[in-house]
């Protein structure tokens, strides 16, 4: 699994450009499915067929980019952000475009840090005019980080594991689950960094009984971190609310069952800021009883987030034995 979640990871797929993504996550189930499409809005919907109740599970494919709004006359590209990116974590980051283009990221002169934002920023790809640059990249275009997928033996660093690694979570319990107890629905969503989007066409579409969103949460672990009661390497989480949700209690129940019965690790999840597709999967057509398992994760929205690979183990169990039991 491992080699799955860097396989994901390290592959191009910012918001609104999640193809790459899409074709590795097809070629992982087609011989799986009972039924495979892409929508319109580019989410892939995987149905497996079961005899209970319609379920959606919910992971997105993209990730947080860099889209060029300027090129100079000296060949640099001035950008903006595609999802939540703080520009203090984006000095001397490499990035690459859809084409392989690769740069990094320099900075004008200011007299304190205080005053970056990302008007100061600009992309150096090597150029040295604009027309150099306008060969290379056009505007509209959309970089992300350029970093490997480290192994640290039970952690994983990389980027975009935010949510590639709840890709990979669903693609593991598809490939595990035997017997059904519920009508499956896998969904791999577009645009979630940008405002769930492609949950809530997704959800109208498939008309779920129950919603489950499986992403990543924030942690309170490392030194002077916000107060937060999610460690790595203590389980998956259960969410309790975040910005978007507060999980329906027959779901949290159901989930905190599961995880007792089985013996699972657990942690529960109160995030003040943020959201995941369940936000919008809960609020389709009449409603839809949601909730959110998600995986703690260190440095979200930076290019070197960490996750506990047992947690990942961890949470791959938990879904199997909410999909194998019979929901009422």
């Amino acid at each position: 699994m491992k080699e799955l979640i860097k396989e994901l990871s390290e592959a191009y797929g910012p918001s609104g450009r999640e193809e790459a993504v899409r074709k590795i996550i097809q070629g992982k189930l087609k011989p799986l499915a009972d039924n495979m499409e892409v929508d319109s809005l580019g989410n892939l919907i995987v149905h497996k067929k079961g005899p209970g109740k319609r379920i959606m599970l919910a992971a997105h494919m993209d990730e947080l980019g860099l889209m060029v709004t300027f090129i100079d006359k000296n060949g640099f590209l001035r950008f903006s952000n595609v999802g939540g990116i703080s520009p203090h974590v984006l000095l001397g980051e490499r990035v690459v475009f859809n084409n392989g283009t690769a740069g990094t990221i320099g900075c004008e002169k200011i007299d304190s840090m205080k005053d970056l934002n990302f008007k100061k920023l600009y992309i150096d790809i090597g150029a040295s005019q604009k027309k150099e640059a306008e060969d290379k990249v056009r505007i509209g275009d959309t970089a992300v980080y350029q970093r490997n997928c480290l192994d640290l033996g039970g952690r994983i660093i990389s980027k975009a594991l935010d949510d590639r690694v709840g890709c990979a979570v669903l693609i593991q319990v598809l490939q595990e689950i035997e017997s059904p107890a519920n009508d499956l629905f896998f969904v791999f969503t577009v645009q979630e960094e940008v405002g769930v989007r492609g949950a809530r066409t997704s959800a109208y579409r498939i008309k779920p009984d129950y919603g489950l969103a499986v992403d990543v949460t924030r942690t309170g672990d490392t030194p002077e971190s916000e107060t937060m009661s999610v460690a790595l390497g203590k389980g998956p989480t259960i969410k309790v609310k975040d910005t978007l949700i507060i999980s329906h209690p027959r779901v949290k129940k159901l989930m905190v069952d599961a995880a007792e019965k089985a013996g699972i690790p657990y942690q529960l999840e109160v995030l003040e800021r943020g959201g995941t597709d369940s936000g919008a999967i809960h609020l389709s057509r009449g409603g839809v009883p949601s909730g959110v398992m998600s995986i703690p994760c260190r440095y979200i929205h930076t290019p070197s987030e960490m996750v506990d690979y047992q947690d990942v183990i961890h949470g791959v169990g938990l879904l199997k034995n909410i999909l194998e039991t019979p929901l009422e």
